[in-house]
């Protein structure tokens, strides 16, 4: 089984398009309309839908490492500054995590990308 994602707002939507044709089941905060809720609303939701985010937001990044330390459950977190490599290095990124690991290993986990 692969594992779902939901894009941050700060993600270009070459990312999400990119990972949709590649076969990675991907929902951006943009299309569902969470994208002005704050990170832990945002985060919150992700996990409901037991999908793993993906953000350039570095306060997103260092309230998913609160939670973490507090214990608290979320699906999971990727976090790659938006000067940290490019589109399609994040596209590779993402789908490998998609296509390559299960849900169940992002349980409370916070990845730093590009790999």
């Amino acid at each position: 089984m692969g594992v779902a994602l939901y894009m941050d707002a700060h993600v270009p939507r070459a990312i999400t398009e990119q990972l949709r044709l590649r076969g990675v089941d991907v929902l951006a905060a943009t299309e569902e309309g969470t994208n002005r809720l704050p990170d832990a609303q945002l985060l919150a939701r992700a996990s409901e839908l037991g999908r793993v985010v993906f953000t350039h937001d570095h306060r997103f990044r260092a309230m998913a490492g609160e939670w973490q330390r507090e214990g608290r459950q979320f699906a999971g977190l990727a976090f790659g500054p938006a000067e940290g490599a490019s589109i399609g290095q994040y596209v590779r990124n993402l789908e490998l995590i998609a296509k390559a690991s299960d849900p169940g290993e992002w349980l409370n986990t916070v990845m730093f990308l590009p790999l």
